[in-house]
């Protein structure tokens, strides 16, 4: 059995061949990114990408999720390429966490390679227009089905992403809740489990899966922000100081209102941190600034949206 693997790269980021994906203008500023780069990559998710090249053959529509506030960095781009034959469906999840002005951007920009959706699953936004699609997309295929004397076909969806987009609380949304088994298939094993989220649609889970290797440490460090990999493979303090210098960039009024203070343009990350620290009462005896207690909060603070609603991620 494949061991999980691990890799902690530190250093000047490798250029790869070929196109890159735009993340972030971080990109273009390598002199303040962190040095580290996460890479998580247990031996499952490998299996579980050949059990999904080999069940796409039984699947109508392909529901890609996405995090909304990571768009590109949420995508698996090994999973873009083997369903590029695919019937597809682009959901951009946890929309009430991120930028409402930035989402409309998105949707615009993703629905030119397929129709994009967004959605939040703990409220339900969005989740019924996903059914509705799948049908709009199937509509030709299922007349053309009827004609032959097959009437009712049931249509076969699959759902992909990465870990912790809310892929269970948006079926848990998108089968009211009901999660009902349908039973074994002609063609399907016995461990796949189906489920029904329409009157002639069934949907096939997936676990979560990322890929082998990351292209930029911005990606990596997204993923990170928004839970997308284990806490222990990633330095908190560098995920923090790249979300600080975003925010100073592309919030600075939101940052400064929502923690009190002043931003000045010469702010680093680090005196970024004692501000907020000193605003926040993060102090220790002798009136040190604790900053394993700033890491901490404003972590949390983003990851709940509680600071507000923000987009890492730029069309």
């Amino acid at each position: 059995m494949r061991k999980n693997v691990f890799i902690l790269e530190v250093g000047k980021c490798q250029k790869k061949k070929g196109n890159k994906r735009k993340v972030s203008n971080m990109e273009n500023k390598k002199e303040k990114l962190p040095s580290t780069r996460i890479q998580w990559y247990p031996g499952h998710m490998a299996k579980t990408k050949r059990q999904i090249i080999e069940d796409l053959k039984l699947i109508d529509v392909v529901i890609e999720l996405l995090d909304s506030r990571i768009p590109i960095s949420s995508r698996n781009p090994d999973i873009k390429k083997i369903v590029a034959n695919k019937k597809k469906i682009i959901v951009l999840n946890k929309s009430d966490l991120s930028d409402e002005t930035i989402n409309q951007k998105w949707v615009k920009e993703l629905s030119k390679e397929a129709p994009t959706i967004l959605a939040d699953s703990n409220s339900g936004k969005g989740i019924d227009k996903v059914s509705k699609e799948i049908d709009k997309l199937m509509e030709e295929e299922v007349k053309r089905q009827a004609q032959r004397g097959r009437i009712n076909k049931t249509i076969r969806v699959m759902i992909l992403g990465i870990p912790n987009v809310g892929k269970s609380s948006f079926i848990n949304r998108i089968s009211k809740k009901t999660t009902m088994k349908v039973g074994n298939k002609p063609g399907v094993t016995q461990t796949k489990q189906w489920i029904r989220i329409g009157k002639n649609q069934e949907l096939l889970d997936t676990p979560g899966v990322l890929w082998p290797k990351f292209e930029s440490p911005v990606i990596g460090l997204h993923l990170a922000l928004t839970g997308a990999v284990k806490d222990d493979v990633y330095d908190r303090r560098d995920a923090l100081i790249l979300l600080l210098q975003e925010l100073q960039e592309k919030y600075p009024q939101e940052l400064a209102m929502f923690y009190n203070i002043t931003l000045d343009p010469n702010d680093t990350a680090e005196t970024l941190m004692e501000k907020i620290g000193t605003a926040r009462s993060c102090v220790k005896a002798g009136g040190v600034i604790d900053l394993s207690k700033v890491e901490q909060l404003v972590l949390y603070e983003f990851k709940t949206a509680k600071m507000g609603r923000f987009t890492l991620d730029e069309p």
